[in-house]
């Protein structure tokens, strides 16, 4: 699996542990081993360029996906096939106001916000309750379960 990680903004962030996760995620969704993802940390006026070019909204926003070869979850049995995933932009200054409103650390949230888009990218969704409700239940499962793999390291 090749998750390529590049930190783009001023913010230093432990970019080994966000491709940790990101493997740990997509090995929980039984992507192909042969994926490709690439996660990239901007500052908020690129953060804010994005956003506005691609969802017309103003202002910096946290995450970001950009699909590429739309791969869908496998299975265990079943994963699926190889390709590229696509992009997830993060944003740390944005991380870090959303982290210190939560009372956590900006790295939790950037896990956080790590997982949110790979699940964008797999094809989740949170437009209605039922799509929340799944979404977030496995965004918490990866974290939960990768939490319990860095204890362990």
């Amino acid at each position: 699996m090749t998750i390529e990680v590049n930190n783009e903004s001023t913010i230093a962030v432990d970019e080994a542990a966000l491709q940790r996760l990101a493997a740990y995620a997509l090995d929980a969704m039984h992507v192909s081993p042969e994926a490709e993802l690439a996660i990239l940390l901007v500052d908020e006026a690129a953060m804010e360029q994005l956003h506005v070019q691609w969802m017309d909204e103003p202002g910096p926003t946290d995450v970001l996906s950009f699909p590429m070869d739309e791969l869908r979850p496998g299975t265990e049995d079943q994963p699926s096939p190889p390709g590229l995933l696509g992009d997830v932009v993060l944003c740390p200054q944005v991380a870090q106001t959303q982290a210190d409103n939560a009372g956590h650390g900006v790295q939790e949230e950037l896990q956080l916000l790590t997982a949110h888009g790979i699940l964008h990218l797999l094809g989740f969704d949170h437009a209605d309750p039922a799509e929340e409700r799944e979404m977030f239940g496995i965004q918490r499962d990866i974290l939960v379960g990768f939490a319990l793999q860095e204890r362990r390291r």
